[in-house]
């Protein structure tokens, strides 16, 4: 996807490019809201946590939860971004019924977080950055409900007034791939901070995708002078919610544009809505810029001054981030750029694997992490943080393949009986008689019977040396897989001249 000719899409008039830009939306990871102290939580009834100030009622006054503004700082640090020592809250005025104050608290003249730049691996194992204009703390409207009344709408508040930070990413993603893995990168780092659960499904991380098409070669030229005339009209997609979603609506929105451009069209700035069962995006109103909001300083906030001590505290105090842990894993446990890149993808895969590895061989562990473990997981619906597998049975199963007690063949056998609950993987071995045959007198004993019994398949054998795994088969077949594949193979080549 980083080549050059990967990012142009052919159309009847010529080649186009797509060039985005994305508004990531990110719940802040707190126990209260961000002006209130309301409880923020999933699965409370409609309206179970609001306060006054997020009701809106006349005369009260919002106080800034301080949490909230060290989990943005701890985000824009984790993002190697700007953290600015003062910053200011707006108002973003506009009315709507989930909205009771008729205004919502953002930060558009003076965020708490500048530029910065997020390191993203590409599907090729490739790199390539995409620069962060600037994170900005807001607080979240409420929802409407439709579908309870054929003739009414309903208001749940619960949700008005928790802690967003919208991250603000340059237009420097160019393929469907690309909005994907940069996406990703933003969730896994704010799971690995902890200051965002990354919780798709519930609407605790979405993203708005701003796109547009442009001639060939009008990206370069934009990159070289800053002039985004060179990018064409964008339309910004809302509120999606999910990796595959955001690929679909990307792809669909750069080929109606392209589809307008080449019929002698014009694209108009508007915002819309990405409908997936249809597989297309739709309209939603025409773009607002930022006077039709009529922003202005909220008069009952002050600026907001940060000591650059408590800014160096948190810096000290943040874990080992994604990029730093695969470079960890590659250089400590010499494994590959993409065996590190598959196991840091999810912090809880991580760890498990580190604790799996502790004295054993790293890459087997990871081979049997990022292959047996994840696929039982994923076919259970489960994910790491959900894993009934302890560390140490994976760590002990790894011990008795390295100690030539089971091969691997009999450790698949072994895994299924362990992930089914029969006990740790030497109980299993116990249990079920499973351990390797090793006993060489054994093994030679079941290679003469097989070989006195196919004269002419060992005759073949000296002139044609690879016919020696029909052999290794039927020994293996004879022992119940459990012979030494390595004595076995010796004890025929000996048997057999080779």
């Amino acid at each position: 996807m980083s080549a050059a000719t990967d990012k142009l899409i052919q159309g009847r008039t010529g080649a186009w490019e797509i060039v985005m830009g994305l508004e990531i939306h990110a719940q802040v990871a707190s126990n209260a809201k961000l002006f209130s102290g309301a409880a923020v939580g999933f699965g409370a009834g409609p309206n179970e946590q609001v306060s006054l100030v997020d009701a809106g009622f006349p005369g009260m006054l919002p106080t800034l939860n301080k949490y909230c503004v060290e989990q943005a700082v701890k985000s824009g640090l984790g993002l190697r971004a700007q953290i600015n020592l003062k910053s200011q809250f707006d108002r973003k005025n506009y009315f709507y019924p989930d909205l009771p104050t008729g205004y919502q608290i953002s930060q558009l003249y003076h965020p708490i977080v500048g530029e910065g730049v997020v390191e993203v691996e590409a599907e090729d194992g490739s790199f390539f950055n995409v620069g962060i204009e600037r994170l900005h703390l807001e607080q979240d409207a409420g929802k409407l409900i439709h579908d309870l009344s054929p003739t009414e709408s309903y208001v749940d508040l619960n949700r008005a007034g928790t802690a967003l930070m919208e991250i603000v990413s340059r237009p420097d993603i160019r393929t469907p791939e690309e909005a994907v893995a940069y996406v990703k990168k933003i969730r896994t780092i704010l799971i690995y901070l902890g200051t965002c659960d990354g919780d798709m499904e519930k609407g605790n991380l979405r993203a708005d995708v701003n796109v547009s098409v442009c001639r060939a070669g009008n990206y370069d030229k934009f990159k070289e002078t800053g002039d985004f005339s060179f990018l064409g009209t964008r339309c910004e997609i809302k509120n999606v919610n999910s990796f595959r979603f955001i690929s679909q609506a990307i792809q669909y929105e750069a080929r109606r544009q392209i589809e307008i451009l080449e019929d002698g069209g014009s694209i108009t700035q508007e915002t819309r809505l990405y409908d997936p069962t249809a597989g297309e995006t739709r309209s939603m109103r025409s773009k607002e810029e930022a006077q039709d909001y009529r922003y202005f300083p909220d008069p009952d906030l002050l600026p907001l001054e940060l000591e650059q001590a408590w800014i160096d505290a948190i810096k000290a105090d943040l874990p080992e981030l994604p990029d730093d842990k695969r470079r960890r894993f590659m250089s400590e446990y010499g494994l590959s750029q993409y065996d590190a890149g598959v196991l840091i993808s999810e912090q809880a895969k991580a760890l498990y694997f580190e604790e799996a590895a502790k004295g054993r061989d790293a890459k087997l562990v990871s081979n049997w992490v990022t292959n047996e473990v994840s696929a039982r997981l994923a076919a259970d619906g489960k994910d790491f943080s959900d894993n009934p597998l302890p560390a140490s049975h994976v760590a002990q199963l790894v011990e008795l393949i390295e100690t030539n007690v089971i091969s691997s063949k009999i450790a698949k056998e072994v895994f299924d009986y362990v992930w089914n609950g029969e006990g740790s993987p030497a109980e299993v071995v116990e249990k079920h008689g499973l351990k390797q045959v090793t006993d060489t007198g054994a093994i030679e004993k079941a290679v003469d019977e097989i070989i006195a019994a196919n004269p002419d398949k060992a005759a073949a054998v000296a002139e044609k040396p690879q016919a020696i795994g029909w052999f290794v088969g039927q020994v293996m077949k004879a022992t119940g897989g459990k012979a030494n594949p390595a004595a076995v193979n010796d004890i025929l080549k000996a048997k057999l001249g080779l």
